[in-house]
């Protein structure tokens, strides 16, 4: 089939990896010339990945079949409504589905009015006067979030980057002066556990999940630091995580299914990847996010150890017809990111970067670039997140050593990685963490 992909970051070069795999013939639409995208692609088009009449008409002028929407912006701005008007079936969400992710009103809302286990306590603003006091009338810690997207970016914790009232109240009024999101603020009760990600792939009606993954947002070793896109995750053999039941997974897909339910009823089916964040509580999973595309980079962890064709189940997605015959390999996965140094706060980009594939290969892992961009026959990096390389093995110990023997096959003078990511010493702490809270 002729596939278009939208999306040039690490998240979609795992996604076009997977579909070449398939035997798909890739035509792509990013805005950064993505080396490892541009190689498996038949033809590709650079551009503002939102700029609608430019993808629909690249799509046609190539009679794709099918269209793969790896990032939320331009769902957001509607491609998939454009290229279904142009007959152009998509395995991603409508404009209307996506806003599970775009408003975190909207979710918390609808798991609301359908009574779906795992909500948090929550409270809307359309600005800040009317936020900082619903704040006072509190007796637990919060979550601030801007109400649209952020780019994984906007989250702040109390007892975490919120220290005290005045540092919350600054970071609302910021959210308001700055039009972050673009649509207010939420005020969510904080949960608290271990956060894990189920990802599922959604055909309007049917869910089929993906192997667990744990993401880490923290810039720096041992949790520090702000919030980022994501620097790196790791996902188990068994598909579990090393600190959730077999039951708290099936609890978490189950919340999965009923919002897929809960969206058919409310006239906006979802197809496509659907990534549910969850904290792992003592009371059992909660619901942290619930977005409308695969997680980045837990993509990567999960894309690279499927056996299924993905055209085929992205065929399935687009068409209602998604069935329960998906396999992933049972090996474990240690995904690290190279980033800009500076990341999370101001990047250092533009600097040269480079990557011995052969050499990735030999170490028993796999590199997937990401925002960088070819320009005179050298990579440079972006402001974002370089290259994800993923570990992979029959055990976690030895995916994590895989993944660190293949990150001095990347070159760049001013790269960052959270070598801690995936260690056993990280992961026990989780363990004893669940632990802790399980016994309070």
């Amino acid at each position: 089939m002729k596939v278009l992909t939208v999306g040039g970051g690490g998240r979609e070069l795992a996604a076009v990896d997977a579909l070449y795999r398939s035997g798909s013939e890739v035509y792509a639409v990013m805005k950064n010339a993505n080396p490892g995208i541009i190689r498996r692609s038949k033809a590709h088009l650079l551009c503002d990945e939102k700029d609608l009449e430019k993808v629909c008409s690249f799509a046609k002028e190539n009679g794709v079949d099918l269209a793969y929407i790896g990032p939320e912006a331009p769902l957001e701005a509607g491609i998939v409504d454009a290229l279904e008007a142009a007959g152009i079936r998509c395995a991603a969400p409508t404009k209307a589905a996506a806003r599970i992710e775009t408003s975190k009103t909207f979710m918390r809302e609808l798991v609301e009015k359908h009574h779906i286990k795992g909500n948090l306590g929550f409270a809307h603003f359309d600005n800040a006067e009317d936020a900082a006091r619903y704040i006072d009338t509190l007796d637990h810690e919060i979550v601030v979030k801007p109400v649209g997207l952020t780019g994984g970016k906007g989250v702040k914790v109390q007892g975490e980057h919120l220290l005290n009232r005045e540092d919350t109240v600054a970071y609302i009024d910021e959210i308001f002066e700055n039009n972050i999101g673009g649509a207010g603020v939420i005020i969510e009760e904080k949960a608290v556990g271990e956060e894990f990600t189920q990802m599922a792939f959604v055909d309007g009606k049917h869910v089929v999940p993906m192997p667990l993954v744990q993401d880490h947002k923290r810039a720096y070793e041992g949790d520090q630091g702000p919030n980022t896109g994501g620097m790196g995750s790791y996902s188990a053999a068994d598909h579990l995580l090393p600190f959730v039941t077999q039951e708290e997974r099936k609890e978490a897909i189950s919340i999965v299914q009923a919002i897929v339910d809960a969206m058919a009823a409310e006239g906006c089916p979802y197809r496509g990847a659907m990534y549910g964040q969850f904290m792992l509580t003592r009371d059992g999973p909660k619901i942290i996010e619930i977005n409308a595309r695969f997680g980045d980079p837990e993509a990567m962890n999960v894309l690279s150890i499927l056996e299924t064709p993905f055209e085929k189940i992205c065929l399935g997605m687009a068409t209602g017809t998604l069935t329960d015959d998906v396999v992933f390999s049972h090996k474990a996965t240690v995904c690290k990111y190279v980033v800009p140094r500076g990341y999370g706060v101001k990047s250092e980009s533009g600097h040269e970067i480079t990557v011995d594939e052969e050499a990735v290969k030999k170490a028993g892992a796999v590199a997937y670039y990401a925002n960088v961009d070819e320009k005179n026959g050298k990579l440079v990096t972006g402001t974002s997140r370089s290259v994800g390389i993923v570990g992979i093995a029959d055990s976690l110990e030895q995916a994590e050593r895989n993944c660190e023997k293949a990150l001095k096959a990347v070159k760049c003078d001013a790269m960052a990685v959270r070598h801690d990511i995936g260690t056993p010493e990280l992961i026990q702490r989780r363990v004893d963490h669940m632990k802790q809270i399980r016994s309070a």
